[in-house]
Formats: C-alpha cells, sequence, structure tokens
C-alpha cells in the first residue's frame, strides 16, 4: 500500500465508524490499525488487541469487560468544570456539587473509584433502596459531599438514612411521598439528630427520549403541588420545617433535547422561588439526572443522541436559576445534579470474538457445474452469467421466479438437496451482483433496499445481548461497534451480530451513523484460524446492573487498564466470571449435589454394565473441567484457560 493511500484509508476508518464524533477524545486508530482508548485524551493510549492478547496469556478470553478507570477521573473533573466555568461566566454566587447514583453502576470498581476521583470535587452519592444505602453507608467520599436518598421509603429506611446521619454524612432524605413525612418524624422521635429533607416535585414539563415518562405530571416518583405544600404544613406544624433543605426533580434519563432541560430547569427554579418566598429555607435545587450522552455521534435529539453539550447544559442550568432568583429577588440555591450515566458510561468498552456464520469454502465444494447442467438450474445459471450493470433490476425479478419455481420443485420432489443447494448458493451469488449493481447505480428502491438488509452477513459473537447489552434488546439503545484490529484495512462485508442464545431477539441489528441508524456495521472477511474481535464501546451505564442470566449465560470476565505517566499500560483488577457452578446456583441449585447426583448415576451405569469404568470417568473428569470454566464458549485456537485468572 502506497503511503498516500495508507494515509487516505487511516483517515476513512475514523469516518466509517463515526470515531471522532462520539468517542469525544477517549478513542483513536494507531499506525497498526489497532484500536486505542486515550484515558485523558491526550498522548498516552492503550492499545486494545495488545491488551486481550496478554489477557489470553493470563488465561482470560473473550466475552471481556475492560475497564479505565483514568476515564472515570476525568469524567468526574469534565462535568465538575462545566460548572464552575459557568458559574463563573454567569457570575452566580453559589456553588455545584454533584452527586453519583448507584443505580446506574453499582459495582465496588466504579463506586470506589469515584468516590475516591470526586473527593477534591465534593462528589456524593445517591441512593434508591436499602441495600444501596448501605453500600453507602461504607464509602469515605469528602465529608461535606452530598448522600442523598430518593425512591419510597419504609420505617427501616428512614432508619438507616438517619443512622447515616449520625455517622457523620451529610445526608438528605426526599419526600416522595406524603406518608414518609410522617415516617421521618417517627424516626425523628427516637434520634436527637436529624437529618436533611428534600422533597421532589412533579413537573409540568415532561422530557425527551427513551424516557421521556419518568418526568411530567403522570410520572411514577413525586409530589404535586398540592402534595408539597401539605408537606411544608405538617413539617412546619410539628417544628422539622428547618430542616426542609432542598428541593428536587427528574424529567428522565438521557435528555435527548437542551429545550426540556430549559424548561424543566426554569419550571423548577420557579417553583424553588415561590418556596422561598413561602419562607422555606431550601438550600440546594437538585435538577437530577437527564445529563445525555452522544452515543451516535449526531449531535441530534434522535435517542441515541444529544443536541447539546455537558458545558451547554451546566450553562443553561446556572444562567436559568440565576435569572429567576434575581427576578424573584431571592436568594440563588447551592446546585446539585445526578448525572450518572454522563460519569460512568465511556469507562468500560466489551469485547467479544466473532465469526461469520456461512463458511466460504462451502461455495467451491458445491459449485454449479455447467457440464452437469440440471434443466431446472440452467436459466439461474445464465442469470448470473449475464446481469450486469444495465439489466440487473430485471434478471434480480426473475432471478425471484425462478427460484420460487425451484423451490415449488423440490417441494414436488423433482428436485434432490445438491441441486437445491445449487439453486440456494447461484440465487445468492445473482442477488450479491444485483446489490452491487444497484449500489453502484444509487438505486434506493424497496426492492433493493430489502435486498441489502437480507444479504447482511451474520457473525455469530462469543456473547450474550441479555447478559451484556440489556438496552440493546429492550429499548432498541444504539451502542458503538467496531473492529479493534484491521482498521489500516477497508472493510468488505455488511454484517449485524447474532449472540449465543437461543434466542430470536439476541442479535444486534441497528448501529449508530451520524446521520441515521444503519441495518449494518462494516466488518471485515474472517481470516481463517485468527480471532477477529469487536469493542461494543460505552457500555459503563446501567448494562451490568441490569443483565439477566437468560440461557444461564453469566458476567463475563474483567480487567482494569491503567496507563501510566511514561506510557506503560498496567492491567489489574483482574475478575474471572461466571463459571457454570456459579450460575447453576443462581437458579437454585447446589453444584455439588448436582455432582453427586450425577455420579451415582454413572455409578449405577457402571454396575449395570453399560458403561465401562474408563468412560465414567472420563465423563465424570470432563464434567467437573467444563463446570469449572465459563458459561461462553472456549477459543477454537485453544489457549490455555485457567480456572482462575491471575492479577500481575
Amino acid at each position: 500500500m502506497t503511503p498516500s493511500l495508507e494515509t487516505a484509508l487511516r483517515r476513512s476508518v475514523p469516518r466509517i465508524y463515526g470515531i471522532d464524533n462520539w468517542g469525544v477524545g477517549y478513542f483513536g486508530v494507531n499506525s497498526r490499525g489497532h484500536l486505542v482508548v486515550k484515558p485523558d485524551r491526550g498522548e498516552r493510549e492503550i492499545d486494545l488487541l495488545e491488551v486481550v492478547q496478554e489477557l489470553e496469556k493470563r488465561g482470560m478470553q473473550s466475552p471481556l469487560l475492560l475497564r479505565f478507570p483514568q476515564i472515570l477521573d476525568q469524567q468526574v473533573a469534565n462535568l465538575k468544570g462545566a460548572f464552575d466555568r459557568a458559574i463563573q461566566e454567569f457570575d452566580y454566587p453559589k456553588t455545584y456539587q454533584g452527586v453519583y447514583p448507584m443505580k446506574v453502576n453499582p459495582r465496588r470498581e466504579v463506586v470506589e473509584r469515584l468516590v475516591t476521583a470526586g473527593r477534591p470535587h465534593k462528589l456524593g452519592l445517591e441512593v434508591g433502596s436499602k441495600p444501596e444505602l448501605y453500600l453507602a453507608l461504607t464509602q469515605e467520599p469528602h465529608p461535606d459531599s452530598l448522600l442523598i436518598c430518593n425512591g419510597f421509603k419504609d420505617d427501616e429506611f428512614m432508619e438507616m438514612a438517619f443512622w447515616a446521619h449520625q455517622l457523620g454524612r451529610r445526608v438528605v432524605i426526599v419526600l416522595e411521598q406524603v406518608k414518609e413525612v410522617y415516617s421521618y418524624m417517627r424516626a425523628a422521635e427516637r434520634n436527637e439528630e436529624r437529618p436533611l429533607l428534600g422533597m421532589r416535585g412533579k413537573l409540568y414539563t415532561r422530557g425527551s427520549g427513551k424516557w421521556e415518562d419518568s418526568g411530567g405530571e403522570t410520572s411514577k416518583f413525586g409530589l404535586s403541588t398540592i402534595e408539597m405544600l401539605e408537606c411544608i404544613r405538617l413539617l412546619r406544624e410539628e417544628g422539622y420545617e428547618d430542616n426542609l433543605a432542598m428541593l428536587h426533580f427528574h424529567i428522565g434519563s438521557q435528555i435527548t433535547d437542551i429545550r426540556k432541560i430549559k424548561a424543566a430547569v426554569r419550571e423548577a427554579s420557579r417553583v424553588y422561588a415561590k418556596m422561598k418566598s413561602l419562607g422555606v429555607p431550601i438550600q440546594f435545587l437538585n435538577v437530577g439526572g437527564g445529563l445525555g450522552i452522544d452515543y451516535d455521534g449526531s449531535g441530534s435529539s434522535s435517542d441515541s443522541s444529544v443536541n447539546y453539550t455537558a458545558q451547554e447544559f451546566a450553562n443553561d442550568v446556572v444562567y436559568t436559576v440565576g435569572d429567576i432568583c434575581r427576578n424573584e429577588e431571592v436568594e440563588p440555591p447551592i446546585l446539585v445534579s445526578e448525572s450518572g450515566r454522563a460519569l460512568s458510561v465511556y469507562h468500560s468498552i466489551l469485547i467479544l470474538s466473532a465469526e461469520s456464520r456461512f463458511d466460504p469454502n462451502l461455495e467451491a465444494r458445491y459449485e454449479f457445474d455447467p457440464k452437469k447442467k440440471s434443466p431446472a438450474l440452467a436459466e439461474m445459471h445464465d442469470i448470473l452469467e449475464e446481469i450486469n450493470v444495465k439489466n440487473y433490476r430485471e434478471y434480480y425479478h426473475d432471478a425471484l421466479q425462478r427460484r420460487d419455481e425451484l423451490f415449488s420443485l423440490f417441494d414436488l420432489g423433482y428436485l434432490g438437496l445438491a441441486e437445491r443447494a445449487q439453486a440456494e448458493l447461484l440465487f445468492q451469488e445473482v442477488c450479491e451482483k444485483a446489490l452491487h449493481f444497484a449500489m453502484l447505480t444509487k438505486n434506493r428502491s424497496e426492492d433493493f433496499v430489502l435486498l441489502a438488509k437480507a444479504l447482511r452477513k451474520k457473525y455469530v459473537s462469543n456473547f450474550s445481548v441479555f447478559q451484556s447489552l440489556p438496552d440493546s434488546w429492550t429499548i432498541g439503545q444504539l451502542f458503538p461497534i467496531l473492529p479493534i484490529h484491521r482498521l489500516d484495512e477497508p472493510p468488505t462485508e455488511y454484517g449485524i451480530l447474532a449472540d449465543l442464545s437461543c434466542d430470536s431477539d439476541g442479535k444486534v441489528d441497528s448501529f449508530v451513523d451520524i446521520k441515521t441508524i444503519k441495518d449494518f456495521v462494516e466488518l471485515h472477511a474472517v481470516l481463517p484460524g485468527e480471532p477477529y474481535y469487536l469493542a461494543i464501546c460505552m457500555v459503563g451505564a446501567y448494562q451490568e446492573v441490569m443483565g439477566s442470566f437468560h440461557n444461564l449465560f453469566g458476567r463475563v470476565n474483567e480487567a482494569q487498564l491503567l496507563v501510566d505517566d511514561d506510557g506503560k499500560v498496567r492491567i489489574e483488577g483482574l475478575h474471572a466470571g461466571h463459571r457454570i457452578r456459579d450460575v447453576v446456583h443462581l437458579v437454585g441449585y447446589d453444584a455439588d449435589q448436582l455432582r453427586s447426583r450425577l455420579q451415582a448415576r454413572i455409578e449405577a451405569q457402571v454396575e449395570a454394565g453399560e458403561l465401562l469404568r474408563e468412560d465414567a470417568d472420563l465423563i465424570l473428569s470432563g464434567v467437573d473441567k467444563c463446570a469449572a470454566r465459563s458459561t461462553y464458549l472456549r477459543d477454537h485456537r485453544n489457549i490455555p484457560q485457567e480456572e482462575e485468572p491471575q492479577n500481575p
């Protein structure tokens, strides 16, 4: 390849996969054609293929979840920096404090890293359940950071929040229902130290995107205006009004349109100002979640994108709140947001191995032989030989008719299996030629749009959509997907991904594009005997915690990657994924009891003379080995697989 062609290809690859659009500086392609991660968006980078190869040497095969903790550090600083710049620009007199909602990704590696990275920025935690509060109690954030308790609460939840306050945490219990006021009062009677209170209000404004139902008057959570007034009355009568310190709202996750955010902040600011005018001592305005991520790189208000940046989000929040408070002549609040997706989404990547479902060698094995023409196949063969750019429309329609005739002949018993196989191959080749000519002539008629979709290659991939990419099949969320190597070669195939599950929903057939939603991803032909690795990027938010065990596919192998100041890559935090023994336990079985049951059955067959002792020992030993291994498929290249991968 000439230097000019190599340069042109290197420039075209980011455009094909949109890396520069959705990657926000964290991803790139090096001179070897490998996908790299740049944890600080600078010169230091991590070669993903080198990492995968090193992990394989340590017995960790794909699917792999790779974490990049330094990206978490960067995102915490980015968000705080955006609000600090907005506060300075608009001369806002108060500060900003972020909190991380643990529901987004409660994994220890994520929470503890965010807490550590967030200490200089007073980053707090948000919990919505008793288990999350239990975990939050064990963390050591900045003493002035917030611990916000959202969600429905019983007396036990309320008591735990009081304990957190006694342990020195700056707790804010957000009221979701009027009856929670009484629960708070009961706990207050037993405790002299009382945490702060907040109220979650229902706004008239709704969000946009897939989670717009989270906001508005019919939303699941929050207090109506009359309910907020009732909470204020009850607290005032019982002498607890001074504890009421926060107004909170949430109009949904992944808000795609900045206009919805502006409207919600404006409405909430007005509610805040009116409450201050009533003498309610509110200190904080919590704008909730909703800060979206541009998954497809389009910068639009489509469901998988956003038409704003984090800086624009911060600017609009700060300016709007400040403007309304000035107009209403009330003291502005400390600003709070629960931007979990923005903090965590970029930090993890799913690596999987893929192979084409169709074996190209089969074509040669069953190639049509003109010397042994079957009259039924001759016309299809002639179509293949004569189709060209001028007649492809007519010949494609002729091929459709001949195909139907051939399968009718098979149905009537006039064609054998070999002839049916030849008919399928001939028709496939006609379709591929017709599609090629349609693309050359920019023919976007319905026939050829459907043909392009039908001819997509299925890449069987060693993962479970249900376990590792649940938002893809449940709500049609798009994720950037691309090879981690061979990016210095032009892709030759239009592909979709099929997972290992025995479920027709176990696939990924919609892909990111700056202008539309593609129904294919550009991939390479899989080379014989060589692995082909793909990366599914931006899976750090919600995917892990919401994954299911459909077909009993379990958690995948994990590793954390860091890069030192001198550019040296460190692999840490290796965690083996679920083994077969682990997942059977999750559905109520005891692995040891299962083995004993199997052993008893084998012994009975040996005693009955139905099974040789050496075969029995071989079976039991083999089952033991399988039970101690991954729920996913083993690599066909027989890479050594240790029972427990070791840290360096």
